[in-house]
């Protein structure tokens, strides 16, 4: 009998690692959502109503020997996953993918697609009647969603506030951050940078409804709706005791450079739920699922030399609305408004809708 992969998680390091096994294993692919969310493009999702469906790709079809639990992991050990439901999946191999939260809408907080779609349409009718937003973050998700905003609405005032004193955390030669600046200068968003709010608006976020706050340095902000845009988080209370030694303060979980859990040998764990020096991207956790797939692989098999997973350099392509952006990889270089359009201003829609075994019209 083939041995049994438990994938836990149907993010993008999940899925990448649950069909890459597929054809080898008996894949057990643990996911509390009923379809997966194409977070990259979730933002556009809440400017363009017509994306909110682009998004929510159902799993029905991800894998063709494998399948869905659609379940919540509780306890996993070396040898078995404990679901919500009770079920306990005996496996001889796990991979835990469980990536990352992070505040609506840069990630949704629902996990029925249907709600999630209802609450994506009424996020863009409370934006749609606000004139002025505030977002609270200067990372990638604040000045990508104040592009999006601008892009759809450019008479719409968006202020972004950030207590750090320059653009998106990361290392990026200082070209980057100068061209980002000019493009949200010509947006028309206004920057204040260095300082942060003095208290939170009252009235809840995401919600259409006037409010002035103070930031620290004396500036008052009136706005109509607001956005937290910071703050990712993980969370690995799931771990058996024998697993937990990897978990680190911030509940991330140490790995080697193959991949797997420290201490353990058929334990793997991919994605933003690692304690790997570097950003916290898709395609990384892509990349760090096509090494683990290839180290089962050789597992299975019978054993060989694994493969190793390097810590990236610092990369990222940010768009601001479909047209716009900055990119920096360490091989390319700085590319502006336009080459950045071209990599990622579709936001690799028809890419995931393939992957999910979907056609164009479906």
């Amino acid at each position: 009998m083939a041995p049994t992969v438990v994938v836990v998680g149907g993010g993008y390091g999940g899925i990448t690692v649950a069909k890459a096994l597929d054809d080898v294993a008996d894949v057990v692919l643990v996911e509390p959502r009923d379809a997966f969310v194409h977070n990259v493009a979730a933002l556009r999702a809440v400017v363009d109503p017509d994306w909110a469906d682009r998004i929510f790709l159902p799993y029905d079809r991800l894998l063709a020997r494998g399948r869905v639990r659609r379940d919540r992991a509780v306890r996993v050990s070396a040898t078995e996953v404990e679901l919500g439901s009770g079920e306990v999946i005996a496996a001889d191999f796990i991979v835990l993918a469980t990536g990352s939260a992070y505040p609506y809408p840069a990630k949704m907080d629902v996990e029925d697609s249907m709600g999630a779609r209802t609450k994506l349409r009424l996020t863009h009718d409370a934006l749609n009647r606000a004139n002025r937003v505030l977002l609270l973050g200067a990372g990638s998700v604040g000045l990508e969603f104040a592009g999006e905003i601008k892009s759809v609405w450019p008479d719409k005032a968006v202020t972004v506030v950030d207590p750090h004193p320059d653009l998106v955390s990361g290392r990026f030669p200082d070209e980057f951050r100068s061209i980002l600046r000019a493009q949200l200068d010509e947006l028309g968003v206004e920057l204040l940078l260095g300082t942060s709010l003095r208290e939170l608006p009252a009235v809840a976020d995401g919600r259409a409804a006037t409010f002035t706050v103070t930031t620290g340095s004396g500036v008052d902000i009136t706005a109509d709706i607001w956005f937290v845009c910071h703050g990712a988080s993980t969370e690995s209370d799931y771990l058996a005791a024998a697993l937990r030694p990897a978990r680190q303060p911030d509940q991330r979980l140490a790995v080697t450079p193959q991949l797997r859990l420290s201490g353990q040998e058929t334990v793997f764990a991919i994605g933003d739920v690692t304690a790997i020096p570097e950003l916290k991207m898709a395609y990384l956790a892509q990349k760090h699922a096509e090494v683990v797939a290839a180290n089962i692989r050789t597992l299975i098999g019978g054993g060989g030399d694994l493969v190793s997973h390097r810590p990236e350099a610092h990369a990222m392509v940010l768009p601001l609305g479909p047209k716009g952006g900055v990119t920096y990889t360490p091989d390319t270089g700085v590319l502006g408004a336009g080459p950045t359009s071209d990599i990622k201003g579709g936001l690799f829609v028809d890419t995931y809708r393939e992957i999910f075994g979907l056609t164009a019209g479906a």
